[in-house]
């Protein structure tokens, strides 16, 4: 999805939808310390963005903020939660009560964000009838009559990689349109469902690459440990250690050279 709009509004870029989250935290800080109005430059540095950047999202949503004053920290609070649609509560089921599961389950933060957590789910019949954060584990099997009757449009993934695609084609088919993937792999939706990723183990991979690149030539970012089962040798600068380690077959002897007066000792037949 490249942008989304508001009725009466221009359509708001998907980058700039996806800022509105971090502002809305950053001004929550803000409003928390007491701050009643903010200027652009401050927002922006608590929210980690570009001044100018933060001054043209905002502007998508109608609020230039006032010169010589700043923004109305309260009432783009209020603008902001409108746009994302935080007025509003909405039940959010989660499929995979696994330890991700549990974790998100019980996450305190939802609630006060606009989300309710209304519907959990598992594959394992062992599951089945136990409580987490005071919801009763259903049955996969039960998916599709629970969403109808909650009124689920929001589900999260939280089971194996293996299992992800066929979880995402039950929500669709049971008429969820928004899904929050965790699963480490790839699941396509069809079109007019909206799909999230979170993988975890990418952001770290990403960590690693600027933290190797800090270190010092040739030598070995702090902690780290060689894995030598995880890549493949080089093909054109291989291992040094690697040809070292290679079984090689012990030298043969050298052939001996005869001196001239061994030579003169042999008589002719």
């Amino acid at each position: 999805m490249a942008s989304m709009s508001s009725p009466g509004m221009a359509a708001i870029p998907e980058a700039t939808v996806a800022r509105l989250p971090v502002y809305l935290r950053a001004l929550r800080t803000l409003q928390d310390r007491g701050t009643a109005t903010v200027s652009s430059e401050e927002l922006a540095g608590v929210a980690g963005v570009n001044s100018a950047k933060l001054r043209k999202d905002l502007s998508f949503l109608g609020s230039y903020g006032t010169r010589g004053v700043g923004y109305d920290v309260e009432y783009l609070i209020y603008q902001i939660s409108r746009e994302l649609g935080l007025s509003l509560d909405w039940p959010v089921a989660i499929i995979g009560i696994g330890n991700l599961g549990h974790a998100l389950a019980n996450y305190g933060g939802f609630v006060s964000r606009g989300f309710r957590i209304a519907a959990l789910f598992d594959a394992d019949p062992r599951l089945s009838g136990n409580r987490v954060a005071g919801l009763v584990i259903r049955h996969v099997d039960e998916l599709d009559e629970i969403i109808a009757e909650l009124g689920i449009s929001i589900a999260v993934i939280a089971v194996p990689p293996a299992a992800a695609q066929s979880v995402a084609d039950r929500l669709v088919a049971a008429g969820v349109t928004s899904i929050l993937n965790f699963a480490p792999t790839v699941v396509t939706v069809p079109d007019g469902v909206d799909l999230r990723k979170v993988d975890l183990s990418i952001e770290l991979q990403i960590l690693a690459f600027h933290e190797q690149r800090k270190s010092a030539d040739g030598q070995h970012p702090r902690g780290a440990r060689t894995v030598r089962s995880a890549l493949r040798e080089d093909p054109v600068n291989p291992d040094p250690d690697a040809e070292q380690a290679q079984v090689r077959r012990p030298a043969e002897p050298p052939i001996r050279q005869r001196s001239a007066s061994e030579l003169n000792e042999v008589q002719p037949a």
